[in-house]
């Protein structure tokens, strides 16, 4: 099941390219290009579900098992010293994309998050360079 307009669903039938950090048969993680930190990476099921009250129990819980495995390897592969998960739904919650996706962001001591209007997208060759790093841990 997907959505045509939908760029996730785009990303999952490969339709367009993305610097890709885990694939399964199911489940897909990448990183963001518009990340808030380096290694800041989306995970999202392949088929097409707008919010976390559409997938069933069973494929959420399938989705955060790999959530965990790259919350995992971003951290060692950025050297972060902390991870944030965070998902959210509709938007009102400030869900952007629609389409079920987690976020996986990398924090550092001291430095605080910037604001969403600061966050600015960085070239697909340094995104490569982070991808690999992370790579290596999955």
């Amino acid at each position: 099941m997907s959505n045509e307009t939908c760029t996730f669903c785009k990303l999952a039938k490969k339709e367009e390219t993305t610097n890709l950090i885990y694939e399964d048969d199911s489940i897909m993680a990448f990183l963001d290009v518009n990340p808030i930190n380096e290694g800041h990476t989306l995970v999202i099921p392949k088929k097409h579900f707008v919010t976390i009250s559409d997938i069933s129990e069973e494929e959420v819980a399938y989705l955060f098992k790999i959530v965990r495995r790259v919350a995992i390897a971003v951290k060692k592969g950025v050297n972060a010293d902390g991870i944030v998960i965070t998902q959210r739904n509709g938007k009102a919650a400030g869900q952007r994309v629609p389409h079920l996706h987690v976020h996986v962001i990398p924090r550092y001591e001291g430095p605080t998050l910037p604001r969403p209007e600061r966050i600015q997208g960085i070239s697909y060759e340094e995104l490569d360079r982070v991808a690999k790093n992370i790579n290596q841990y999955i």
